[in-house]
């Protein structure tokens, strides 16, 4: 290895710490609360060299953002071999359940825990493309399912809400530890029995 690729390997191994350390500490304290010495303390550097990579707290956001909904869409690149609309919708919900089940510190920073969305909105680049990609790919399969026939009388766009915040709330539900307080008999499981109830309502529409 030349000393330029170990140069960039070094780079890239200390932008993967500053996540990290910033992922770590966003769930411990809270997004408010963690400053970018924090994150510099964490990893044990001046808070100077967090700025050779990120301009500010909200981009380190973003780029965990990022890499969360990569690793979701590279779970649900599966689906397009599932011709059937509706087989595809409800392989795409348990796929999301899965994910979020195997990844709830990253789940909660994408979905749950309170954060400078503004950012995001505002922001010159890609204006979140990975997490509109996400919600892009939910409408165009629920369209396909109503090109299909199913889901007669229903609003595309009401309906893809619906059925995202459907499954975002037993998923939110499980990793926030709500359903050991009410459903302590049942907590390992409800999720995705309630996935499987869920499908049963949808086959109805």
């Amino acid at each position: 290895m030349g000393i330029a690729d170990r140069k960039e390997r070094d780079k890239e191994e200390l932008r993967e710490r500053i996540l990290a350390a910033a992922k770590f500490l966003f769930l411990e304290k809270g997004i408010d609360k963690t400053s970018i010495r924090n994150i510099a303390d964490h990893i044990e550097y001046s808070p100077g060299i967090i700025y050779h990579y990120f301009k500010d707290k909200n981009e380190i956001f973003h780029a965990l953002h990022q890499l969360g909904f990569l690793q979701l869409m590279e779970k649900m690149q599966v689906l397009g071999s599932v011709r059937n609309p509706l087989e595809r919708l409800k392989a795409m919900g348990s796929i999301y359940i899965d994910f979020a089940m195997e990844n709830p510190d990253m789940y909660d920073l994408m979905f749950i825990k309170e954060a400078p969305i503004d950012h995001v909105c505002n922001t010159e680049h890609d204006h979140w493309k990975e997490g509109g990609g996400a919600f892009n790919s939910l409408r165009s399969t629920i369209a396909d399912c109503i090109n299909a026939g199913h889901f007669k009388g229903h609003e595309q766009e009401a309906l893809t809400f619906l059925i995202w915040s459907t499954v975002h709330g037993m998923v939110s539900l499980h990793i926030r530890k709500r359903c050991e307080v009410v459903l302590p008999e049942s907590q390992q499981t409800i999720v995705k029995d309630g996935l499987e109830e869920f499908f049963k309502i949808l086959d109805k529409l």
